[in-house]
């Protein structure tokens, strides 16, 4: 059992760290308090490969091991979590077309994908159906060689740069509902996919969250993943199990940007003749945060190494559930040691608070973390200890 990171996956860290610190962390709340889309940072994902992180080697992808896979997404949300975002999306959707897709999808997106000359995301949620995706109600109706799609998708990262976005459809009306669904891949300018708004949000900001319709959207049989009907639920859970990997670790990392940030304020700002460090009420705050955070990356780690065997059901709820709540609680206690200076939009705090409740929600919310942790536990599937 070795808790430290290999040679290679060290290296890798200081690569990532030194294009956050550089090329993030000096723009990134300027650029989300204007709204400007981070074309730059985006870029430099490219520069570096980002892209294919999860497409195998083949196709040009730099097929990561799971634990740098987690590393990609606690670096960049170190340093603005709405940017990662951007790769969020994108890799799992490239993870399903290389799991699932046939030869001839794999061969058409993933060598463009794994560069970024390609982009793409995942359309899942609707309007009335985020947890219960079985209630969706967008359809794809075969016509001869094609499908004809209608729809509404909502909370959709990437919509305008998708390219191809995997649509979740009922291809067929059955009882239970998920044997009737299916992921089509809907390429950009295909007539009829229209992004009708961008959705205003609390924060997450520096990517794209927007609300899609399909009308009469017409594309070939062959777009339909893996080419069989009815495998659209179990590809989409599959994949959002590894989302849950990557939602953890950008927990992670926002919530070391939120400590960094308090000890380093706790050194500097003075009180009654001391650094506020010095009290010990300020100090509780900053174990019970350095403990939190330390505890959600092992859990996390843990989670990604045991991804690499197969299904992480439980394991990614564990550390989603629990890395989201520590994001939570970190940066209040990091406002609350900053006091005043944490709620004005010249310190990094104020946007940190706004990026941590996502983490409770995306990916399945939190209660539906304790729901699958509880049904594996109850089933046997996993257990508590070794």
């Amino acid at each position: 059992m070795d808790f430290e990171l290999n040679e290679e996956q060290q290296l890798f860290r200081r690569t990532l760290r030194e294009f956050v610190d550089k090329e993030i962390v000096p723009v990134a709340s300027e650029w989300e308090r204007t709204g400007r889309y981070p074309t730059e940072i985006v870029e430099g994902f490219g520069r570096m490969g980002l892209f294919g992180i999860t497409i195998p080697e083949e196709y040009g992808g730099l097929a990561l091991d799971r634990v740098s896979f987690a590393l990609v997404f606690e670096e960049i949300a170190r340093g603005w979590m709405g940017v990662a975002g951007v790769l969020g999306s994108h890799s799992l959707a490239s993870w399903m077309i290389a799991r699932y897709g046939t030869d001839e999808q794999k061969d058409a997106y993933l060598p463009d994908l794994a560069t970024g000359a390609r982009r793409t995301g995942i359309a899942l949620t609707e309007p009335a159906a985020g947890t219960d995706l079985q209630g969706i109600q967008t359809r794809a109706v075969r016509d001869g060689d094609h499908y004809v799609i209608n729809g509404t998708k909502t909370w959709i990262t990437n919509a305008r740069h998708a390219d191809p976005m995997p649509v979740l459809v009922k291809t067929s009306l059955t009882d239970p509902a998920h044997r009737g669904m299916s992921l089509i891949l809907v390429e950009a300018g295909t007539p009829g996919y229209t992004v009708s708004r961008d959705l205003p949000k609390l924060g997450y900001k520096g990517t794209e969250t927007c609300e899609i319709v399909l009308q009469d959207v017409r594309v070939p049989v062959s777009a339909l993943l893996g080419g069989t009907e009815g495998r659209g639920m179990q590809q989409a859970l599959s994949a959002l199990e590894l989302g849950r990997v990557n939602i953890a670790a950008r927990a992670v990392g926002l919530s070391q940007c939120a400590y960094d940030a308090a000890l380093s304020y706790s050194r500097e700002r003075h009180a009654f003749g001391q650094p506020i460090s010095g009290f010990q009420a300020v100090q509780l705050k900053l174990a019970d945060m350095a403990t939190d955070i330390q505890a959600a990356r092992l859990l996390t780690y843990w989670a990604a190494v045991r991804s690499e065997s197969g299904a992480v059901n439980s394991e990614a709820a564990m550390a989603k559930y629990f890395a989201s709540e520590v994001a939570l609680r970190a940066t209040m206690e990091a406002m609350r040691i900053h006091g005043g200076y944490g709620y004005s939009q010249e310190f990094v705090l104020e946007r940190l608070y706004r990026d941590a409740p996502l983490m409770a929600i995306g990916e399945g919310t939190n209660d539906i973390q304790r729901m699958v942790i509880a049904r594996s536990l109850i089933s046997g599937s996993a257990k508590v200890g070794w």
